[in-house]
């Protein structure tokens, strides 16, 4: 077991300081990576903190006062180094969104877990089971945009990559022991291409839950109520709940206050915000309801296809070769296959193994272990 006592991170604010560390391990072949954002408290998620292991050194790279830290983009981009992350899809984005980065090398001890079949695979569980090492989860929801940081604060970020590289040891032996490694290798190639992408303005309103209970009306409402709440967040960097909660934004739109007095009635709003803005709530309602009729709001229809009669029938026999795989394999049935690639199996109209390499989104492994049932199922 790796020792915890002996790997002290090093924190790491000056540019100097930061360039000397990776120049003195130029020279690896695989490096553990984390970052901390602050999603919880502010409007725009950014990286606060970027966390780094090898196998005999830690780091944490406090980028706020040195901006995107060149030499380590080099790292992390050079094909030739492994860098594992675990669940990297956040990160991934993250680095992407901030510096521009695309890691090429990546290995993913949550996915690799999942592959196996572990049931418990978030990192504290897993860091339980292999090295049993305790994660305080004290800091879960920590604010990594405050400055100073706490020296405990930075040790709970320091255990995220500590262990990291010794995890992917044993994940990758039992991967090639029991012949998956393969798949894991094709899942992390496809998180090469992960991206940040920026959501379309104004529309994030219509995946709040409970939205599709609204009218169309109360969704013009909810539209202009949300995007005043989205602007005042920017305005003062932080998460949107923390501004206003979603109760009370459903009850804005459902009861649609006409008078700043009248919004002392609507149950979560915080009394503070009528006093700073209740002329603007006011006035969102006023041009939610004055939306035309004819440009009311509504959700997208989903994709139509052409369902057979039994398209139904045919994602049941799949579910049935999909469900009798993941018994004989071990795993939990939406991790070896999703119901939506399922239906992608049976839109296809595949008649032979080759026809279901152009499934979207199906994967060779799938494929290699399901292939023919499907194929007979169809």
């Amino acid at each position: 077991m790796p020792s915890a006592d002996s790997d002290t991170a090093l924190y790491l604010d000056k540019p100097e300081a930061v360039e000397r560390f990776l120049a003195e391990i130029s020279d690896i072949k695989e490096l553990a990576l984390d970052t901390e954002g602050a999603s919880f408290h502010r409007f725009l998620d950014r990286i606060y903190l970027l966390q780094l292991s090898t196998r005999d050194r830690s780091a944490i790279i406090d980028p706020l006062p040195l901006g995107s830290p060149a030499r380590l983009g080099d790292l992390v981009q050079n094909k030739d180094i492994e860098v594992v992350f675990h669940d990297a899809d956040y990160d991934l984005r993250l680095l992407h969104q901030d510096y521009g980065w695309h890691v090429t090398n990546i290995f993913d001890t949550r996915i690799a877990s999942q592959l196996l079949g572990i049931k418990s695979f978030g990192l504290a569980a897993l860091l339980e089971q292999y090295f049993d090492v305790k994660l305080d989860k004290k800091h879960q929801r920590a604010d990594w945009s405050m400055r100073p940081l706490t020296p405990d604060m930075l040790e709970y970020a320091a255990q995220d990559t500590r262990y990291l590289l010794q995890l992917k040891d044993h994940l990758k032996t039992e991967l090639g022991r029991r012949m998956r490694l393969h798949w894991a290798q094709e899942e992390f190639a496809r998180l090469e291409g992960t991206r940040w992408e920026a959501e379309e303005s104004m529309e994030g309103f219509l995946r709040l839950k409970g939205a599709r209970d609204l009218s169309r009306r109360e969704l013009a409402v909810l539209r202009e109520v949300a995007n005043w709440r989205d602007v005042v967040a920017a305005e003062l960097d932080r998460a949107t709940f923390r501004v206003m909660g979603n109760e009370a934004l459903f009850e804005l739109a459902r009861r649609t206050p006409r008078s700043v007095s009248e919004l002392a009635a609507i149950k979560g709003m915080p009394k503070g915000m009528i006093d700073r803005a209740g002329g603007d709530i006011v006035a969102a309602v006023r041009r939610g309801m004055e939306v035309p009729e004819a440009e009311l709001p509504k959700f997208p229809k989903g994709q139509r296809w052409n369902k057979d009669r039994d398209f139904d029938d045919k994602v049941a026999r799949l579910k049935a070769v999909r469900d009798a795989a993941a018994t004989r394999l071990e795993l939990d049935p939406g991790v070896l296959c999703s119901r939506e690639r399922l239906e992608n199996v049976a839109r296809s109209g595949a008649k032979t193994i080759e026809e279901l390499a152009a499934v979207p989104d199906l994967r060779r492994w799938q494929i290699e272990e399901m292939g023919a049932g499907f194929i007979a199922a169809l």
